[in-house]
């Protein structure tokens, strides 16, 4: 098994003391056009970041188990050499960008992600509003698996695209250098992807890098001010209910079914589908499709 450090636990410290200098900051230096701090709501995210880690425990189990009998059955292996690990990286955060892409595309899969948008503030801790229900990525990484990637390797991978997406949950920072917002998903662009407005809606999904999103179709560059959250915010800081309230939706949704090809839509459609064909809001997601087609 690969030696790979864990990269998350490492990054702890600097987690609590970023957000603590945050905090700071809008005390010291206020910002009257950005959301800032609310104590319940940072207290949320914090209790649903705490609660992931639990969780992810427990959904670990059954994930290392299918990706280990994969990596077992294919012949193929990818040393983790110094110029490999860049490699992985990269073939991560592409697999990334088409798992987040799919959590906001089809309903179920947004039932679990739609917890890392439902925060009306945008600042770092609401990196740390995480889903209950993780397992939902896992089935998009077995190629890399199937290629030959060691399921530790794999884990090392996402660990860093996780930590890297820290940093990008603020508005205290501004553009970056043309360069750097070319290539890499920055603070500007990830303000759109947490943003409520329809202009803004399922756009920028990529991880560490945004050359996916230019690349696919579903980029779209910081103009006005983003408004954060869904476009049907939920009214409480319950962290189950947080948590939760997207599968209850759902299940409310499929006791009102009237037939299998209704019920079936409910659950792979768009957020917002409708058996009329008419979309219409759902659960903080817009009217109309809840993505953009990839460019030819």
């Amino acid at each position: 098994m690969p030696n790979l450090p864990d990269v998350v636990l490492w990054s702890i410290p600097a987690f609590v003391l970023l957000t603590v200098l945050e905090m700071v900051s809008y005390r010291l230096h206020p910002d009257e056009d950005a959301a800032g701090y609310e104590t319940k709501d940072a207290a949320t995210s914090i209790g649903m970041g705490l609660g992931s880690l639990f969780f992810d425990l427990l959904w670990k189990i059954p994930i290392v188990a299918i990706y280990t009998a994969v990596y077992e059955l294919t012949p193929l292996r990818v040393p983790v050499l110094w110029w490999t690990i860049p490699l992985m990286l990269l073939a991560q955060d592409f697999f990334y960008y088409w798992s987040h892409r799919g959590h906001h595309v089809i309903r179920i899969l947004w039932a679990s992600h739609v917890v890392h948008h439902s925060s009306r503030r945008f600042n770092l801790s609401t990196a740390l509003r995480q889903p209950w229900t993780g397992a939902t990525s896992w089935p998009f990484y077995l190629p890399m698996i199937a290629l030959g990637v060691h399921p530790a390797a794999l884990a090392f991978c996402s660990s860093a695209n996780l930590v890297y997406q820290f940093w990008i949950h603020t508005e205290r920072i501004d553009k970056l250098p043309r360069p750097f917002e070319y290539v890499l998903n920055t603070p500007s662009h990830h303000r759109v992807h947490h943003a409520s407005q329809g202009g803004y809606l399922d756009r920028n999904f990529g991880g560490i890098l945004i050359l996916w999103d230019r690349l696919f179709g579903s980029w779209v560059g910081e103009t006005e001010r983003p408004v954060f959250g869904l476009t049907k915010n939920i009214e409480t800081y319950n962290p189950l209910r947080v948590a939760t309230h997207e599968y209850a939706a759902i299940a409310r949704d499929l006791r009102a079914a009237t037939s299998w090809r209704e019920r079936a839509g409910r659950v792979f459609r768009g957020p917002g589908w409708q058996p009329d064909a008419t979309p219409g809001p759902v659960a903080g997601k817009p009217a109309g499709p809840a993505a953009p087609e990839p460019a030819a």
